[in-house]
């Protein structure tokens, strides 16, 4: 695939792909989102600026307009493209990846998202070609939406109160409006890493690998804090800290949400039961869910399978293991911000620690998700299949396969060449078993 992935494109930039591949890219966009107009945020990394005029540049040569909406963070452009109805969007980031990437996350009209399967295989396929100018061509211009989108974020502040928390933006995307979504609220909030920095001078704008929340951690202990929360680069992830400095499982926190929805605030007009969790998650979050009256289906992995899912089914929310939460309220899109803004109010209204309220939804051991560098990633998957087959079976996505006391999931990455495992137990011996097994396994 190159710099086409699953999900959007990314590599690094001024090597594996550079401003023509972006230029030709935007040139083919109108084409291929079928818009006249075409709204373009971007992140702080260094060569953002260089790839925005690369891109629009392409775009106004088709013949169509750019919407400008400047530095934002990924949430912001998904809010932009539904809110003003318009057809399609690109937003300019790489996530969470190192400082040397830069890449771009396309969506069509109401936010929906364009992955392989539905559309950068055609692009692909275009950039490949040549360019012909359009005669008449579109303009640039700039779209201001920081008021309707902090607007839009307001409504998800209900019910917090007086918490103390420690937010650490990676100097990435979130820091563009933290100050603005939560200087009206009545908590103590502490700031790290705010100021949006494309070098990533602390630590990589990754919170699913701990060693990048070190100082979160430090940090929640020193102000003695309820809560540690971590944004990826672009904000549509987001981790939490206990307020023992103890990372928490992301899909804990897909369970924990139902608090609010089922418990807190049920009674709002249009909700409903389902709740999207990921076939990774632990067995706690699907019993958890069902206690508080919700309906728990399961689902593939990828912010496209996720949103397609959640409008298909027109759930209520849904989450995933690596920190990515979708919200119908949201336009069926993932925000890192509402996310953290609607558990300061389950904190709020609850007044329990959360490590006392994480602990009441799990209680199995789990492995986190293990990686596995494999040439021929079918041949495994079947090897491990024919050995566990007599389990009940699961092929959403990868393999899933459960017994009375385990299950694990092994899916092969989309992007890379890794099998990704994840095991859980009714013991802390039963999963070390299991995970010393299949590893050994894998590995042969």
């Amino acid at each position: 695939m190159g710099i086409f992935k699953a999900y959007d494109i990314r590599g690094i930039y001024d090597k594996e792909w550079d401003r023509n591949t972006a230029y030709k890219i935007g040139f083919f966009l109108p084409r291929l989102l079928d818009s006249t107009k075409i709204i373009i945020g971007r992140d702080i990394r260094i060569s953002s600026d260089e790839i925005f005029n690369a891109v629009s540049s392409g775009i106004n040569d088709a013949g169509a307009d750019v919407l400008d909406i400047g530095l934002c963070d990924t949430p912001a452009c998904y809010f932009a493209t539904a809110f003003y109805n318009i057809r399609g969007s690109v937003m300019i980031t790489a996530s969470h990846n190192p400082k040397e990437y830069n890449g771009l996350k396309i969506s069509r009209e109401k936010a929906i998202p364009v992955g392989y399967e539905t559309g950068l295989d055609k692009l692909e396929a275009s950039a490949a070609g040549t360019v012909q100018p359009s005669p008449l061509k579109g303009k640039t211009e700039k779209l201001d939406i920081k008021s309707d989108y902090l607007a839009h974020l307001a409504k998800f502040k209900e019910g917090i109160g007086k918490i103390r928390a420690v937010i650490d933006c990676s100097n990435g995307m979130a820091g563009i409006f933290i100050r603005d979504v939560i200087k009206d609220l009545d908590t103590d909030i502490t700031l790290i890493f705010d100021k949006p920095d494309g070098t990533f001078p602390n630590h990589a704008p990754n919170p699913l690998i701990e060693s990048n929340l070190k100082a979160l951690k430090r940090k929640v202990l020193e102000e003695k804090a309820d809560l540690g929360i971590c944004f990826d680069g672009d904000a549509d992830r987001v981790m939490f800290i206990n307020e023992k400095g103890h990372f928490i499982s992301p899909d804990l926190i897909t369970a924990l949400l139902g608090l609010h929805f089922f418990v807190h605030y049920p009674d709002k007009p249009g909700r409903d039961k389902t709740v999207l969790y990921d076939v990774r998650s632990s067995r706690s979050v699907v019993e958890f869910i069902t206690k508080l009256g919700g309906n728990p289906v399961i689902c593939k992995v990828g912010h496209s399978h996720a949103k397609k899912l959640l409008r298909e089914t027109n759930g209520i929310y849904g989450g995933e293991l690596a920190g990515h939460y979708y919200f119908r309220e949201n336009y069926y899109c993932d925000s890192g911000m509402i996310s953290a803004l609607t558990v300061l109010s389950i904190l709020s209204m609850e007044k329990r620690p959360i490590s006392g309220l994480i602990a009441e939804i799990s209680h199995y051991f789990y492995s986190g998700e293990l990686n596995f560098e494999v040439k021929d990633k079918s041949s495994v998957m079947e090897k491990i299949l024919s050995e566990y087959g007599n389990g009940r079976v699961n092929t959403l996505d990868g393999i899933r396969i459960d017994f009375p006391d385990w299950w694990f999931n092994l899916r092969p990455s989309n992007t890379e060449p890794y099998l990704r495992l994840v095991v859980e137990a009714d013991s802390k011996t039963e999963l070390d078993k299991r995970v010393k097994e299949l590893t050994a396994k894998i590995r042969a």
